[in-house]
């Protein structure tokens, strides 16, 4: 299967914050914006590998700042690296200056969706081929967390996972 470069996986979807996605205090319910950012990792996934995709996790989401009512939201989502029948997403979400209109960074997170047949077994997916020294942080990255992720769920011991090393014994 050919490499794939993250830039063909890119998707990105544009939201204005409205009443009903709000909670009391008159910002993004975070349920809602959890519900944008999956349709979209779904949407850069399937453009990665071409087959029908389901969710398997959501590994990392930070809300780093609130965002109100009447805000457009932009969600950018990316192949960083496909394993052999998943595929991390990582996205960044990014609120739009109502007057200036400059984008502020709000809020990233890791999805892993896995590629099913007809009938929602696993099949293979092209792996990824990074380009720019972010695409690379992200491609080493996915696999600590993929590792980390294996190991609080008890299915790989300490000792199989060797990136995750320094993070727990330091430099």
């Amino acid at each position: 299967m050919q490499a794939k470069s993250p830039k063909e996986s890119f998707t990105t979807s544009t939201h204005i914050v409205l009443p009903n996605d709000t909670n009391v205090l008159g910002n993004l319910m975070g349920g809602r914006l959890l519900h944008w950012m999956d349709i979209t990792a779904a949407i850069a996934a399937n453009r990665h590998c071409r087959r029908v995709v389901v969710t398997a996790s959501v590994n990392h989401v930070s809300f780093n700042r609130p965002i109100a009512l009447g805000d457009t939201v932009t969600v950018e989502a990316r192949i960083s690296r496909a394993f052999t029948t998943s595929m991390e997403v990582y996205m960044e979400v990014f609120v739009e200056g109502k007057t200036t209109g400059e984008k502020e960074k709000c809020n990233d997170a890791a999805y892993v969706f896995v590629a099913v047949d007809q009938v929602g077994k696993p099949i293979e997916v092209p792996p990824v081929l990074p380009e720019t020294h972010k695409e690379k942080e992200l491609f080493d990255s996915a696999l600590r967390r993929k590792q980390l992720g294996l190991l609080l769920a008890g299915k790989i011991k300490p000792g199989e996972a060797p990136e995750l090393k320094e993070l727990f014994a330091g430099k």
